[in-house]
């Protein structure tokens, strides 16, 4: 595909480069406003970027767009992609972009043009008679787009502030052939079926309230599955020898300006006034852990010191960006920070490494790493940026993983290592970091003796393995369709009764298992056996045990697993075993 980009210069791309996605559907993001304008002239255009597999347009219009009205736009659409338009760019001096946008009637082009600095070119780009104030890049003709839809219509602040007035947003993807579409339209459909926030309430495992938006209540099942996760995390990281703590929720201004998280990160921070002094509920563990730190002397002989922290963590997300558990205001965070010598960096990040490499293969994740550098908002000196960003660097070579790397992306206070899962059905998500930091040892002028006898400053290294417990678990719901494999579902073992006479033979198993430190419940419910089946099956318990007269008079049990459609006769106590030691082997 031939690629035109803001300057003019046109270069030939393939849509699998990142750039020939991102110029084929953010031309498709055109056509969508241009269909719009064609069919509904009055709608204001906001804005239309390409985003991660797709792209959407931001409308004002009184009205939400109904079903109906987005297939006459996808119609409409694909009527300019057969036109095929000859993209055009453009420049023009401001005074003369601002007219051009004030004739056409587009307020939300004039607010942009009027914000942009004075020596930003201001580049337009044309298609048939559709103008629109663009950086581009784009495709060079519509006929590119050869495959296309629209999938969904949500609500949207302008800018993104719940200040200003909410626009319409029309999402869509695109690809260059049919197949890939129907291929991304069919994992998107998958990942409907397995959304976390269904299959959440339809198993019991947590729940929203608007007492609490962005605040996830966790139920019964929901905290098995939680605690379960934290046991083998705490397992974890003991055999890799942490320890762990807990710091306050609530720590005074001066901390946090201290870490400088009162500069870079108020705006995400929920504060309060106690004692005539403002106090702020942690976003994160960290400067917490510094004081722990610092609680006492230190010797090059505590170090590496590992800290583990599963602290509970307030940020303000905007409302409109909450999602289930993806996205909330309260998480726990499986924190840890690592003080260490400079000749043990790498040694601890290839740790660190390791154990994120545990915990994902356990789940089955495929994961990629990217390397995350300096941003604009940093803080230290180039050169503490530089010795961080090596360590990180020496560190992944060493090992032989590959790694990409994301320019500018780091912590205010350091570069770091960022884990990207794939999950069953190909999508990626982000959860371990690794952060190296230089700056907060600094800031609170943390120290060690040395075997030198002199004062010496700590590396301190900041990572999860989850990210968030809350997010991770999202992410396990989706990814294995509420299907956990046994050590990890609520209940992992229920059993069936046939007759009331079976009873007692089904109590007495369930404590047998219960000893072994299995899950179970016994479905005494007065309905047939099929429905009972159907019931365990629809709320995803790997085990079902039917138990009749024959199971009970000859000690046996007849299982049938989660996804099976026939029954094995097992002798009872061998089955108790078995799966007592699938369980312990997390199998």
């Amino acid at each position: 595909m031939k690629v035109i980009f803001k300057d003019g210069r046109v270069e030939e791309h393939s849509f699998e480069e990142e750039i020939g996605a991102h110029a084929l559907r953010h031309t498709a993001s055109h056509i969508l406003a241009q269909a719009v304008k064609r069919l509904y002239p009055e709608t204001k255009l906001a804005i239309g970027p390409a985003i991660k597999d797709g792209f959407y347009y931001d409308f004002d219009r009184e009205q939400p767009f109904t079903d109906d009205e987005l297939a006459h736009v996808e119609a409409e659409m694909k009527k300019i992609v057969k036109e095929n338009l000859r993209m055009e760019r453009f420049t023009l001096p401001r005074a003369e972009a601002n007219a051009l946008m004030q004739e056409k009637g587009e307020p939300y082009k004039v607010e942009l043009i009027r914000d942009l600095p004075e020596d930003e070119e201001l580049s337009f780009f044309r298609q048939g008679d559709f103008v629109d104030l663009c950086a581009g890049p784009h495709v060079c003709y519509t006929s590119a787009v050869k495959a296309f839809k629209l999938t969904s219509v949500a609500g949207a602040y302008w800018r993104g502030s719940e200040k200003n007035k909410m626009l319409t947003r029309i999402y869509g993807t695109a690809f260059p052939n049919k197949t890939e579409l129907e291929e991304y339209l069919t994992r998107m459909e998958e990942a409907k079926k397995r959304d976390h926030r269904k299959i959440g309430r339809e198993m019991g495992l947590f729940m929203m309230s608007e007492e609490g938006p962005g605040f996830p209540f966790f139920l019964p099942n929901g905290m098995i599955l939680k605690n379960t996760l934290i046991d083998y995390w705490r397992e974890l990281h003991q055999k890799a020898g942490y320890v762990e703590v807990s710091t306050p929720m609530l720590l005074n201004r001066h901390l946090w300006e201290t870490s400088g998280h009162w500069d870079h990160y108020k705006e995400n921070m929920y504060t309060t006034v106690i004692d005539d002094t403002d106090f702020a509920i942690k976003p994160m563990n960290c400067p917490g852990g510094m004081l722990v730190y610092k609680s006492e002397p230190r010797s090059y002989r505590d170090l590496p010191l590992r800290i583990g922290e599963l602290g509970l963590v307030h940020r303000h997300e905007k409302s409109g960006e909450l999602h289930g558990l993806m996205r909330v205001r309260c998480f726990t965070q499986d924190d840890a920070h690592i003080f260490m010598t400079p000749e043990q960096i790498t040694s601890e990040i290839k740790g660190v490494v390791r154990l994120i490499d545990t915990v994902y293969s356990l789940f089955g994740f495929k994961y990629h790493v990217e390397l995350s550098t300096k941003p604009e908002n940093s803080i230290g000196s180039d050169e503490d940026w530089e010795l961080a960003t090596n360590g990180l660097r020496e560190a992944l070579e060493e090992m032989q993983l590959p790694y990409v790397v994301n320019e500018g992306d780091g912590a205010f206070y350091g570069p770091k290592i960022d884990f990207h899962l794939e999950d069953s059905i190909g999508r990626t998500w982000q959860c371990g970091t690794i952060q190296l930091d230089f700056q907060l040892p600094q800031r609170f002028e943390a120290e060690y003796t040395g075997a030198d006898g002199q004062k010496h400053r700590p590396i301190m290294i900041h990572r999860v393995v989850f990210g968030s417990i809350e997010r991770f678990i999202g992410i396990l719901i989706e990814h294995y369709a509420g299907k956990f494999p046994t050590w990890l579902a609520p209940q992992q073992v229920r059993l069936l009764p046939i007759t009331d006479r079976n009873n007692d033979y089904c109590d007495a198993l369930c404590e047998k298992l219960h000893a072994a430190g299995v899950r179970c419940a016994v479905d005494k419910r007065q309905e047939k056996t099929g429905f009972k089946v159907r019931a365990a099956q629809l709320e995803k318990v790997p085990y079902m045990l039917i138990i009749g007269d024959n199971e009970q008079a000859e000690g046996t049990v007849s299982v049938r697993r989660r996804d099976s459609q026939q029954n094995d006769v097992m002798d009872a106590n061998d089955f108790v075993a078995a799966i007592a030691k699938e369980i312990a082997e997390r199998a």
